[in-house]
């Protein structure tokens, strides 16, 4: 078998050989365009390919900005359409697949790597850990209302209920470029969150709204009519209102767009896609039992390809010092580091010292923006702590600014 590097000569039998893996057929793309590989880039891809030339299997990459902590945004691979045909499944294709792509990756001077799992038994093997968690809120409309907060008036409120902007109604096909720059804007601020490329926009590929779907948009503006976030929906079977995907700057924003959606005539219940756990909004209803969690589950999962380059990279919230012992069984490799953090910048070096945490790949990506605390995976029995001070130490250290999040899909 061989693996090789993809051209856009070999999009045609890329996208066949990819959807024969998951059993599909390409669909046809709409007038608008907006088939979800439009955006496929090529020249990142990887193609397995038999002795007698049969394609069985596909991975790629995409090129993103991730933000960490600290409003710091870095170059990351997003790695996705990963498949083997169902013929040469168990055969090993897909771990040579995954091992050249991290060998280009680290060759390309990427010293992130991150991907959305289909299934979360398949890359924790490849040193991938879940860093960002998402859920679905679901109220209904007859228990929907907002409650005053008890704040009000407050010097140190966080202007939740002080929203003096406007909600205007949009169509998403006259209003993509504005969808672009709000989007923008947003992930620059959120850790955890993607970039979406401007092609992505242009080509319509992805999921709503970056494809063609037809949408309603609530786009907010603050008191000067700048638009500073939207709220995407569509209302379907059974009268139930779904948002997409909300991006707002800040909660009096998204409070402002909730509330829009919320009092929508005609509907049965709103569902709020891709919703922030750690979201304060079931706290503003009225009727704190009226937000119904559901699909709590992973979302963004992260690999570091070059430890000290990652962890130098994002900015920190406490001084201290941490040694970190960390196994990569996947690539082979095994390192320690002294990881030492001095008015928010970290530096991180070899060492010899005697380790505080011993960890593997896995772990260190999902505590790598602060979306999982150390202590967690020290309960759990993944990690080892070597001291007693060493968890609250690490979870002092490792937490965010704001909790990640990531909203794009790959």
């Amino acid at each position: 078998m061989e693996i090789r590097p993809t051209t856009d000569d070999d999009r045609d039998v890329f996208v066949d050989t990819l959807h024969a893996a998951f059993g599909r057929f390409p669909e046809t793309p709409t007038n608008g365009g907006g088939v979800w590989w439009a955006a496929l880039e090529m020249d990142r891809g990887l193609l397995a390919v038999t002795a007698d030339g049969r394609p069985v299997g596909t991975a790629g990459a995409y090129s993103f900005e991730l933000t960490l902590p600290g409003e710091n945004v870095v170059p990351a691979a997003g790695v996705s359409v990963v498949g083997v045909v169902p013929s040469h499944r168990r055969q090993g294709v897909l771990s040579a697949m995954m091992r050249h792509q991290l060998t280009e990756l680290r060759a390309r001077g990427d010293f992130l790597s991150v991907l959305l799992a289909s299934e979360a038994l398949i890359y924790r093997r490849f040193g991938y850990g879940p860093a960002t968690y998402t859920q679905r809120l679901t109220v209904p409309r007859h228990r929907a209302a907002l409650a005053v907060p008890r704040a009000r008036g407050t010097a140190d409120t966080s202007g939740a209920d002080s929203d003096t902007g406007s909600v205007e109604l949009l169509r998403r096909a006259e209003c993509v470029a504005l969808l672009e720059e709000v989007y923008d804007r947003y992930r620059r601020a959120q850790p955890g969150a993607l970039s979406r490329p401007h092609r992505w926009w242009t080509l319509s590929a992805g999921q709503p709204p970056v494809s063609p779907a037809p949408r309603y948009v609530a786009v907010h503006r603050d008191a000067d009519g700048v638009p500073d976030g939207y709220a995407t929906y569509s209302l379907g079977e059974n009268n139930t209102l779904t948002v997409d995907e909300t991006i707002a700057t800040d909660d009096a924003v998204f409070t402002a767009l909730a509330r829009f959606v919320l009092g929508h005539d005609l509907v049965s219940q709103v569902v709020f896609k891709n919703f922030p756990p750690d979201h304060p909004l079931r706290w503003q209803l009225a009727d704190f039992r009226a937000g119904e969690v559901s699909e709590d589950t992973d979302w963004l999962w992260v690999r570091l390809l070059d430890i000290p380059r990652a962890l130098t990279a994002r900015s920190w919230f406490m001084d201290g010092e941490l040694v970190l012992d960390v196994d990569d069984p996947f690539l082979g490799e095994h390192g320690r580091y002294l990881l030492t953090v001095r008015d928010g910048k970290a530096d991180c070096a070899p060492t010899d010292r005697a380790p505080d945490l011993s960890l593997d790949a896995t772990d260190l990506g999902s505590i790598y923006l602060g979306g999982t605390a150390p202590s967690t995976l020290i309960r759990a029995g993944h990690i080892r702590s070597h001291r007693p001070a060493a968890a609250p130490l690490a979870d002092a250290l490792f937490r965010a600014d704001r909790a990640p999040h990531c909203l794009h899909w790959f």
